[in-house]
């Protein structure tokens, strides 16, 4: 599921950054413009450290202030870039994807679950005006986009009833599922199938297929699947049409990873 974790020494933990990367993180689409109090609430450190860490940010250059408010700036992109920049794996993602796009005419991505949102590293459009779907960077709550159920299915069942049981399970559409036990059995269900579809859990009108990618050890590595209008596809022909250019994605870069 995930790489073997190497154990780090708490005395050689740098405490400062921690705290920093928090206020960076406490910034979202509820939070673009935050206080030094507010700040210091949402990551539980005090004013004052929250302040400096504020200030230091400006200094640097990833965040801007008025005085009294403080936001980022587009210099933090420049954080999430290095990683799609040095990471292996999107990169060696992208011609396979590549390939399954142009076969479909459909826009494939792979993503990975961090913690409790999936986040899209890898995409790969069409030759046409209008995509579907993602774009890289893009983080979405697990349990409404189809990669996350492909991905969770690789959990054991003690890591999946962890995983649910800290999760909070917002609601988006009428299609959504918030009952603990109805998504528990959705993973499972993929888990089966080896691979899932979800239709409207997060926008009305889309649907997906997506299926875990393994590498040569049988570890899950993230997921890869497509975005489609409801109208589209049938089900029957996402099995029939699409899976099969997925699965061959996902076998072929197996002896890769």
């Amino acid at each position: 599921m995930t790489a073997e974790k190497f154990e780090i020494n708490h005395k050689d933990l740098i405490e400062g950054l921690g705290k920093g990367l928090r206020v960076i993180e406490a910034f979202d689409d509820d939070h673009p413009r935050l206080t030094a109090s507010e700040t210091a609430a949402l990551t539980g450190i005090t004013r004052t450290a929250a302040r400096r860490f504020l200030l230091s940010l400006c200094h640097f250059g990833y965040a801007a202030t008025d005085g009294k408010h403080f936001w980022l700036s587009p210099r933090v992109l420049r954080l999430g870039q290095s990683y799609l920049g040095a990471a292996r794996l999107p990169r060696l993602v992208q011609p396979f994807i590549q390939r399954a796009s142009m076969q479909s005419g459909e826009t494939v991505n792979m993503s990975v679950l961090d913690g409790h949102e999936v986040v899209y590293v890898a995409r790969s459009n069409p030759p046409r005006y209008v995509s579907i779907g993602y774009q890289v960077g893009v983080r979405v709550p697990a349990h409404v986009v189809t990669p996350g159920f492909a991905i969770l299915s690789s959990y054991s069942d003690e890591a999946l009833d962890a995983w649910i049981a800290e999760h909070q399970f917002t609601s988006f559409t009428s299609h959504t599922i918030t009952d603990l036990q109805a998504f528990r059995d959705n993973v499972l269900a993929a888990r089966e199938l080896g691979y899932w579809m979800t239709e409207q859990h997060l926008d009305n009108g889309l649907r997906g297929i997506a299926m875990p990618l393994k590498d040569r050890k049988g570890e899950c590595r993230g997921a890869i699947g497509m975005t489609l209008q409801v109208q589209a596809y049938s089900t029957e022909q996402l099995v029939a049409k699409l899976l099969p250019l997925l699965r061959e994605a996902a076998q072929s870069l197996r002896p890769l990873l």
